[in-house]
């Protein structure tokens, strides 16, 4: 099933550029032509995600100049050579692209799930580097606390089971059909049959393209010990949150505390949808998107 338009595959334009000695593949979507919009936006994809996941939030926004890479390990770029796959490298990855894209500081950047952590804690660490910052599905609280930690360390032992066994059982585990399945089914909130196999089909294609297993425990590491309230009072810049009503990774209560937390923070909630925003209700997402950047226009930035 394709829930895309064929002009979206026309406009992409596939890259790759050397990052600290190693290469990351990226996809650019150009602006459409005579859009009168011309921001530039850099993209941070979830957790065992790649580039495919926010496609449909990119459809959606054709009067932007969007370009989302791979992060090392994940999809088509390789794990780093000789670092671990934490909040740190991949942030080092964000500036990294930044320079070897030649992306000045008018560029908005956009992190969704994991995404949010890493884009973050990039911001925290390089003030002044962009000029807004969009979290999607924000990871707004330490992930072993609360109503939800002990699905977290649940989690947390899947992936250490999977580490510690032999090569072939622990990668059948990992790339494992049946969990994949479960986990999309848990996080989808949609009752449309229609997008419920869209979604179930992209995360079977795209879920398990990882590098390998101890790069996928390093980054799962990262995704539980790492959040954006780490670092919220350091973002000095218009940040949005765009949070889903029924998210059960990062409950709406947690955000509404991030966002009292941010010096110049606003939050769109979008009802009826969870951790999926991405598939489930792109539309909503990029206007909020082209709102809070008609908002915060760049020469403001």
């Amino acid at each position: 099933m394709n829930r895309y338009s064929p002009e979206l595959s026309s406009r992409v334009i596939a890259g790759t550029v050397d990052v600290g000695g190693s290469p990351v593949h990226y996809w650019e979507y150009p602006a459409i032509p005579g859009s009168a919009e011309t921001r530039t936006m850099l993209v941070v994809h979830g957790f065992r995600g790649d580039h495919h996941g926010l496609e449909r939030v990119v459809e959606a926004l054709p009067g932007l100049r969007i370009l989302i890479p791979d992060l090392p390990g994940f999809g088509e770029s390789p794990a780093f050579p000789d670092r671990e796959h934490g909040i740190d490298s991949y942030a080092d990855t964000v500036a990294g692209l930044l320079d070897a894209l030649g992306l000045d500081r008018s560029t908005v950047l956009l992190g969704h799930s994991f995404g949010s952590i890493v884009a973050s804690h990039f911001v925290a660490a390089h003030p002044g580097r962009v000029a807004a910052l969009i979290l999607v599905n924000p990871i707004a609280a330490p992930a072993l606390e609360g109503p939800k930690g002990g699905l977290s360390k649940l989690a947390q032992f899947y992936y250490w089971a999977a580490s510690k066994l032999p090569e072939r059982a622990g990668q059948a585990i990992l790339r494992s059909s049946l969990i994949v399945q479960v986990m999309s089914v848990a996080m989808a909130k949609t009752r449309d049959p229609e997008l419920r196999r869209f979604i179930h089909a992209q995360h079977h294609a795209h879920f398990s393209s990882f590098a390998n297993r101890t790069m996928l425990l390093e980054s799962f590491k990262a995704s539980i010990s790492g959040n954006v309230r780490q670092v919220a009072d350091r973002l000095q810049l218009p940040t949005l949150l765009v949070a889903g009503e029924k998210d059960d990774v990062t409950a709406l209560p947690e955000q509404r505390v991030l966002l009292g937390m941010l010096p110049d923070g606003e939050l769109q909630v979008i009802d009826g949808v969870g951790h999926l925003i991405h598939y489930e209700t792109p539309l909503e997402a990029a206007s909020a998107i082209l709102s809070f950047l008609q908002a915060h226009p760049a020469e403001d930035a």
